[in-house]
């Protein structure tokens, strides 16, 4: 469903280690950064021979309002992945907001872990995998 995304920060000096962690935690490369620009890019760049990638950039920007149904949901390949995304979150500046465990209100196999990052978004990793890792 989406092509690329951006999330707003308001300090990407606080953001950048954070989600370097989160996203390597998930496999997720960091494929750029533009610091005078106020930009880090994650994941990879559609083009006609790979239609299916998904991008994710960082950006600088003003504060975030308190909006806490303000959402970002990120794919774990595993549940040992959901498990590294919130220990690395909270190990990079972010603050618990739901730790890794099954979720059956939504399916009995969703396995998620919920983190706020240092601006404030409210991000999520999940595995449906019914498997345990």
């Amino acid at each position: 469903m989406l092509d690329h995304v951006s999330i707003t920060v308001s300090n990407l000096a606080m953001a950048e280690p954070f989600y370097d962690a989160v996203f390597a935690a998930l496999g997720v490369p960091k494929v750029g950064y533009d610091h005078a620009n106020g930009w880090i890019g994650y994941g990879e760049r559609c083009d006609s021979g790979h239609p299916d990638r998904i991008y994710l950039s960082i950006r600088l920007g003003p504060p975030l309002g308190d909006a806490p149904r303000r959402h970002w949901c990120f794919k774990a390949p595993t549940r040992v992945a959901v498990d590294a995304f919130w220990k690395e979150g909270l190990l990079h500046g972010g603050s618990d907001n739901g730790p890794p465990g099954l979720r059956g209100d939504y399916h009995p196999s969703y396995y998620a872990a919920f983190l706020i990052d240092p601006a404030g978004n409210h991000i999520e990793a999940v595995c449906h995998r019914a498997e345990q890792d």
